[in-house]
């Protein structure tokens, strides 16, 4: 099973940056694509950006041209650099994997980790 771990996050002031990093452990799995979600108060969890084991990329309107997903396959680990912060940014994001342990395809989330945009 794999586990997930997000860093990075924490207050950050409008226009500011940060740069979120989430590593993927366990024993025997491949990942393949690996994401960022958010979830602010009293809404629903959405789709920040993903990016595909070959380097394919998707983002949400909202975020296009600030932010940028990469990723280190030998490290199995995802960043999400995030410029030009709003506060409309402030949520928990949360990592996401789909990944095999060559047996079944499966999925992993992140303990989730707070990004707050306030002046």
């Amino acid at each position: 099973q794999v586990q997930l771990v997000e860093s990075g996050g924490g207050l950050v002031q409008p226009g500011g940056s940060l740069r979120l990093s989430c590593v993927a452990s366990g024993s025997d799995f491949m990942i393949y694509d690996m994401g960022w979600y958010r979830q602010a108060p009293r809404t629903q969890r959405e789709l920040v950006a993903a990016i595909t084991r070959g380097d394919n990329r998707n983002y949400a309107d909202s975020v296009k041209g600030r932010f940028t997903i990469s990723r280190d396959n030998a490290k199995n680990t995802v960043y999400l650099q995030m410029n030009s912060l709003k506060p409309e940014d402030t949520a928990v994001y949360y990592c996401n994997t789909n990944y095999s342990d060559y047996v079944w395809p499966l999925m992993a989330w992140g303990q989730g980790i707070q990004v707050t945009v306030s002046s």
